[in-house]
């Protein structure tokens, strides 16, 4: 990119001033804001990488109240930009308030053309450099585990995460809401770890009574108990040289909370009723949609314990919060049903894609797969409507009042919405949007998508 390609915001009420800056940066895109409202239209609409932000603004030009509060907002309104703030010598603690803020750097008047240019010139390197870093992230934004359907970028970051711990033998705790898809994440850490040959050995902690938990864990031996007719292997030893994985660990009573902590250090059993000390070799995954700092702190939940299964935690975040997720999902939960029941749905209608995205799911994924096994049952018409899901027809959402971005959010969306529909035919796809296929391919490349 030349310099005359780049857009450069000066925020400066000072008229002298401002014809020395674009005197000094004609080489540039140049565009000039007088006070913090006209700054703001600017950034709406140009969305430029790189402003200088002189902090004495009308109209309390003589303090830094008003150019603080605009640094405040540039920053929310475009959180990549980089802002460079000019300020007069006896101002040096807020110039330093200023980058505590989030500004790229700051330049003490008196202005010189020079040393200003060149830290501008630093300013738009960096930004093009994290731009590009962006894009290859973007660009890598689907799900890199087998089964997990998934491409906001939250739950990537999640399976990203997975590939990286999964070939250690760390203990993994993982934490979120019920129906988020923890038990899916560990068979793949177990899938991706040397175990993956072994034995993958789930037990749910809350769904067994406190009595036959230990038994279910740790085996017993012949007449340990009444109805003990033989010795019986437990859940941890038949998890040998493979994958333990604890579910709802946080429901483990107090009393086998301590002889899951002596296993974990010692890596030794010993079965109910019996006296061997039997070695095993396991790694251990725990998963809990409870709080276990709050737990300690009441006393239901052992420190030591926590540190024990604590080694690397990941946090899987609600559908809610997974952008673009829930419809992703719902499409594959509709494929996988209608080749189950062998019925002729052709798909979601608008309404029902749209009451999909606009429902909050407090049930998670497990939710969503129910209603759409519910509607893939009891639809009556060809495409599945929001009644088929037992969903309200979606409201007009919110959306942002710069025009840009609003067309590029829609164009992201309808884009997604058709590949989805289109199951990745790409002829398909361009028929949905009534565009051609050489428009889709721009389009894609234009959105980094895949």
């Amino acid at each position: 990119m030349t310099n005359g390609d780049k857009k450069l915001l000066l925020i400066e009420d000072d008229p002298g001033l401002q014809s020395q800056l674009r005197w000094a940066f004609e080489d540039y895109q140049v565009s000039v804001a007088g006070d913090r409202e006209s700054a703001l239209d600017l950034i709406r609409s140009d969305e430029p990488p790189v402003v200088t932000l002189d902090l004495g603004l009308p109209p309390d030009a003589a303090n830094a109240t008003e150019g603080l509060l605009a640094l405040e907002q540039i920053l929310a309104l475009a959180p990549h930009t980089k802002v460079i703030v000019v300020t007069g010598n006896d101002e040096r603690a807020n110039a330093l308030r200023a980058v505590a803020l989030g500004a790229y750097d700051f330049y003490q008047k008196p202005v010189d053309p020079d040393v200003l240019g060149l830290i501008v010139q630093r300013a738009f390197k960096l930004f093009e450099l994290e731009e590009e870093n962006r894009k290859l992230l973007r660009k890598t934004e689907v799900s890199p585990l087998a089964g997990v359907i998934a491409s906001s970028p939250q739950m990537v970051k999640a399976c990203h995460m997975v590939e990286k711990v999964a070939p250690t033998d760390a203990t993994i705790l993982l934490l979120g809401e019920s129906g988020t898809g923890k038990e899916l994440l560990a068979r793949a850490l177990h899938g991706l770890s040397a175990r993956k040959d072994a034995p993958f050995v789930a037990i749910n902690c809350a769904a067994i009574p406190d009595t036959l938990l230990e038994s279910e864990l740790f085996g017993y031996e012949k007449g340990a108990f009444t109805g003990a007719a033989k010795q019986t292997r437990g859940k941890i030893e038949c998890a040998h040289g493979g994958t333990l994985f604890l579910d709802e660990i946080g429901d483990l009573p107090p009393a086998l909370q301590a002889k899951i902590l002596r296993f974990l250090q010692e890596r030794v059993i010993e079965r109910v009723g019996g006296r061997e000390e039997i070695p095993v070799d396991v790694r251990v995954v725990c998963a809990t949609h409870q709080d276990l700092s709050d737990m300690m702190g009441e006393d239901k939940f052992r420190e030591d314990l926590y540190y024990r299964v604590n080694e690397i935690a990941l946090h899987l975040p609600p559908l809610r919060e997974r952008t673009g997720d829930a419809v992703l999902l719902a499409q594959a939960f509709l494929h996988k049903y209608l080749q189950q029941s062998g019925r002729s749905i052709r798909g979601f209608d608008n309404q029902a894609l749209a009451a999909i995205e606009a429902y909050p799911w407090p049930g998670n994924v497990r939710e969503l797969e129910n209603r759409v096994k519910r509607a893939t049952i009891m639809a009556e018409g060809k495409r599945i409507q929001p009644e088929d899901l037992e969903l309200a027809a979606s409201k007009e959402e919110d959306t942002p009042l710069n025009l840009r971005e609003v067309r590029e959010r829609a164009e992201r969306q309808a884009l997604q919405r058709a590949m989805g529909l289109a199951h990745g035919n790409m002829s398909k796809a361009a028929q949905l949007l009534g565009i051609s296929r050489p428009t889709l391919y721009d389009l894609l490349n234009k959105f980094e998508l895949k």
